[in-house]
């Protein structure tokens, strides 16, 4: 729901709520910098960290992803998703061993939680693929065990340069085929779009060179090839096409593992495809991969349910990038359905989130009332009450329904001050002040906007400020014209009026004057 053009506040919990929502619409790069400004004014919250973890691995930096994976173990060693996401960081780097690690003390700390029982399946087959299975190899002790030296020995004195060419040996068009699949075709065309050279030298409307994101699109597809090279490498995707040619796997079923990982790769597809824009082809492919996981079993699939939600979300997500409002009120309601039918309390909250959004979205404000209402005893903490009881209050105020509005706007505040966020303090006291302009307690509304203000002064944005100022001035002016009205109308105006006079209304700067020229007439003989 889009608030008045009246204060744009920033605020942790409204930055976080924004970022996530973002995140789960596949919109990572803007999700992104919701969480940056977040950290910004909470730099040690964990919560905050592995989100912002989450949002870098999605977008391919690895790098990043496991710093802050690491910083929110820092704060709690004992964080089971700061446990989590290093071990995802690290199985997207390569580092198997590491990830396996990982997932085996997340599954200590964790055991009801299958991701981590899948996330040991997968690493322990990438690491087979890269070493090959250790029932089938035999090691015989031929030759004196200082061959290892001499071989070390000849590789320190191999030439540098060559090193270098051997690394930086271009892979076969097929091999990147086969290691990339769909997406080759979107490194060919990125890689023919440098060869215009008008084109790499123009802007986006951004002042974002188009050079930097094509060169930043296909360094991304050329660290997803290394990673699916090192995850399962040509000799086995060559042994598995060998096998099946033969008919030793024609009866072969598939393992926890291999299929959690080619789950986990359509999803990151998916998300993908959302973030770029390809809302339809995002769509297409959920829905694709929404009936193979119906297929498969309990024992295959352990999160089943959960994978049939999460894609259901992701449906929905894609169909409100198309505009297709209808349609993503239904997969968002069969979201919740199937959150609701298996008591998946989180997939409950995230599915009641997105439905309000998107009846807010169709001016169905009332609906959008009821399903963040449902959400309310979900919430597991004061911050998160302060966001929802915001957007109720929000609704009500479209509705005209001010009194209902102000009523939520001072939970909303009470909410925030038992978080003690000064910045919900704000957009809670901002929403109140509104509520009581619309029920003209113009007087009541000036309070309030004061408050708000001295608030807004210890945030770095200066528009919040400005915005605050504008309002005092429309409701002041407000103000004097009903007490103008009410001595037309010879209406003897009360005392809490009068305070706010026109003559009351004043800023420091006037009285300040005032003051100052009364002590100079009182020096004068």
């Amino acid at each position: 729901m889009a608030d008045d053009d009246l204060l744009p506040v920033l605020s942790f919990g409204n930055l976080m709520s924004e970022g996530i929502a973002l995140s789960r619409r596949g919109q990572h790069e803007k999700a992104l910098g919701r969480f940056n400004d977040a950290l910004k004014l909470r730099g040690a919250d964990k919560h905050c960290l592995i989100t912002r973890s989450k949002c870098f691995l999605r977008l391919g930096d690895t790098e990043n992803s496991l710093k802050d994976a690491e910083a929110s173990l820092q704060i709690d060693d004992t964080f089971y998703e700061g446990l989590y996401q290093k071990a995802e960081s690290l199985y997207a780097m390569g580092d198997f061993e590491f990830a396996l690690v990982f997932y085996h003390r997340g599954r200590r700390l964790r055991p009801d939680l299958h991701k981590f029982l899948l996330g040991i399946h997968k690493a322990e087959e990438a690491i087979i693929n890269c070493i090959g299975n250790p029932s089938t190899v035999k090691l015989e002790n031929k030759e004196e065990l200082c061959f290892v030296s001499r071989q070390a020995e000849k590789q320190q004195k191999k030439p540098k340069d060559q090193k270098d060419q051997k690394h930086t040996k271009k892979k076969s068009p097929k091999t990147e085929q086969q290691l990339l699949g769909r997406l080759y075709d979107d490194k060919a065309y990125l890689e023919k779009l440098l060869k215009d050279e008008d084109l790499m030298q123009s802007n986006t409307r951004q002042g974002t060179k188009v050079m930097d994101l094509v060169m930043g699109g296909i360094s991304y597809l050329n660290q997803r090839r290394d990673f699916w090279q090192q995850q399962k490498p040509m000799y086995a995707r060559e042994y598995e096409r060998k096998l099946l040619r033969l008919g030793w796997g024609r009866d072969r079923k598939l393992k926890p593992a291999e299929i959690a990982r080619a789950i986990a790769k359509e999803m990151e597809d998916i998300e993908q495809m959302l973030a770029r824009g390809s809302a339809e082809q995002s769509c297409r492919k959920a829905e694709h991969l929404l009936k193979k996981i119906r297929a498969w079993s309990e024992d295959d699939v352990p999160n089943k349910y959960e994978l049939i939600g999460n894609l259901h979300s992701c449906i929905g997500n894609a169909q409100l990038a198309m505009g297709q409002m209808e349609a993503a009120l239904h997969s968002h309601k069969m979201d919740l359905e199937c959150a609701r039918e298996h008591s998946l309390t989180d997939a409950v909250s995230r599915a009641l989130d997105n439905i309000g959004h998107v009846y807010a979205r169709l001016g169905k404000f009332q609906q959008a009332i009821s399903t963040w209402e449902e959400k309310i005893p979900l919430a597991q903490s004061s911050l998160e009450k302060a966001w929802l009881f915001h957007e109720i209050g929000r609704c009500y105020l479209e509705l005209d329904n001010a009194e209902v509005a102000q009523d939520y706007g001072e939970q909303s505040l009470q909410s925030a001050d038992e978080e003690g966020d000064v910045e919900w303090q704000l957009h809670a006291t901002v929403l109140v002040a509104q509520a009581q302009v619309k029920l003209k307690n113009y007087p009541s509304a000036i309070l309030n906007f004061e408050r708000a203000l001295e608030k807004a002064r210890l945030m770095p944005s200066e528009t919040a400020q400005n915005g605050i100022i504008a309002a005092l001035d429309n409701v002041s002016k407000s103000l004097i014209a009903e007490l103008s009205k009410g001595q037309k109308d010879g209406a003897i105006p009360s005392h809490e009026d009068r305070l706010f006079s026109r003559e009351s209304i004043k800023t420091t700067a006037e009285n300040v004057e005032e003051e100052e020229e009364k002590g100079n007439q009182d020096e004068q003989p």
